[in-house]
């Protein structure tokens, strides 16, 4: 019997044993830890209790202010500085300051610090995104994280691994975020639960590693331990230039791939070929319709950005909908881009002068109003279009306002006419 690839990097890290199964407990090394200005400081005081006088590894650890910076107030202020403190103390190499920051999990690919083949760990639910690079990448509690900082190990119980399939081509404004949010709908918000979704089929030989990103970064909406999706051609691509660009500490990975009698618990087939744009409804991720059956749901707030949908690829979706037009009167639109080099690309390139000058904002680096952080939290009864990940109650602000999930091209076409839009509509 044959492994998937999540078993075998499990394997291949674990310590002290020759095979595994879905649910053996195992310790395994850590390639990368990170934290953020929320997990970390919990992580940071539970560190200091182990009475370490230094951590596993300076360069394996990242620090990483994104979910309230710039500070939104004082609390937030006092929860970045620890950050900062720590990592001087320590000699950490990534704390990323503001102005050179971007959201956790599109920073941290983006410089090429994780890798094919790694075990990385976050202290955030969305780690899972960086299962796209053929990592196993899941999200863990802030006192994991300090035995992480502390030790470079870390227990795992080995899931089990669903399969998804996507065949065919996709349509003009369909991508990654459609298959995932169409997948979710089919699984339900706990129909992975606990198991890695391994994603495959030929229709990722048309999605961009941007578009991988973001269906890896919402497996977790699936009740899932991580997202996972072989490494290909588009994968070493980006790995090449992403170490060409940045030169970071590590440089040479393995990549692992699942063998063909690998054991799956559940393998789902989806032919995307006539698949339209899909958007979520409140109050859950799986609450998913083809966005023509919303076209009558008015909007005042839409949402460009997240680790899900905040990369360059999307703002160009984004602002080839909105140039040269106008947003609706009474829509607040708001970009948020997921870096600093995403942020100053879309300068050079004109999308945020395009935005500007449709009517929006556009925002310096953070998480912003995703997580109900800052910069465009909603009031009682309003309704926001976002291409975040989470349509929870109150999620965005008073829990009674809606949130509908979307792809960039939708969102941009919402904002434009004020309600859910299909692109094509325009």
């Amino acid at each position: 019997m044959g492994y998937n690839i999540t078993e075998k990097i499990l394997l291949a890290h674990a310590v002290g044993v020759k095979s595994i199964k879905p649910g053996d407990f195992i310790m395994a090394k850590v390639d990368f830890c990170f934290g953020n200005d929320i997990t970390a400081p919990i992580a940071i005081q539970e560190f200091r209790k182990l009475k370490r006088k230094k951590v596993f590894h300076k360069d394996r650890i990242a620090l990483i202010p994104d979910h309230f910076l710039p500070a939104k107030d004082m609390k937030s202020a006092n929860q970045a500085k620890e950050l900062k403190d720590f990592a001087r103390e320590f000699g950490i190499t990534n704390y990323f300051e503001v102005g050179r920051m971007g959201v956790e999990h599109a920073l941290l690919p983006e410089r090429g610090l994780l890798l094919p083949g790694d075990i990385i760990i976050g202290a955030d639910s969305h780690t899972c995104t960086h299962g796209a690079l053929g990592a196993f990448a899941t999200g863990v509690g802030s006192t994991d994280l300090a035995y992480v900082m502390a030790f470079g190990e870390c227990w795992f119980k080995v899931p089990e691994t669903i399969k998804l399939v996507f065949k065919g081509k996709p349509r003009k404004w369909v991508g990654g975020k459609d298959l995932i949010l169409h997948a979710i709908g089919d699984l339900g918000v706990s129909g992975a639960r606990y198991k890695a979704l391994e994603i495959s089929g030929d229709a990722l030989q048309n999605l961009s590693m941007d578009e991988r990103f973001s269906m890896c970064n919402m497996a977790i909406e699936a009740g899932a331990k991580s997202g996972i999706i072989e490494p290909d051609k588009e994968t070493e691509r980006y790995m090449k230039a992403a170490i060409k660009r940045y030169k970071p500490q590590r440089k040479s990975y393995k990549i692992f791939k699942s063998d063909k009698d690998a054991v799956y618990s559940d393998v789902r087939e989806y032919d995307i070929s006539k698949l339209q744009p899909v958007v979520a409804e409140p109050h859950l991720p799986s609450n998913t319709k083809p966005v023509h059956e919303l076209k009558d749901v008015k909007v005042d707030q839409v949402v460009i950005g997240s680790c899900t949908n905040g990369r360059i690829s999307d703002l160009k979706k984004a602002a080839a909908i909105l140039k040269n037009r106008k947003i609706a009167p009474g829509i607040r639109l708001v970009i948020i881009p997921a870096t600093q080099d995403i942020y100053k690309e879309a300068m050079k390139e004109g999308y945020a002068e395009t935005f500007i000058k449709a009517g929006g904002v556009f925002c310096t680096p953070s998480c912003g109003p995703c997580l109900g952080g800052h910069m465009g939290i909603l009031a009682e009864g309003e309704v926001a279009l976002a291409t975040t990940n989470r349509n929870f109650v109150g999620r965005m602000g008073h829990p009674k306002s809606f949130i509908y999930l979307a792809n960039p091209a939708v969102a941009a076409a919402s904002a434009i006419t004020g309600k859910i839009t299909h692109p094509s509509d325009l």
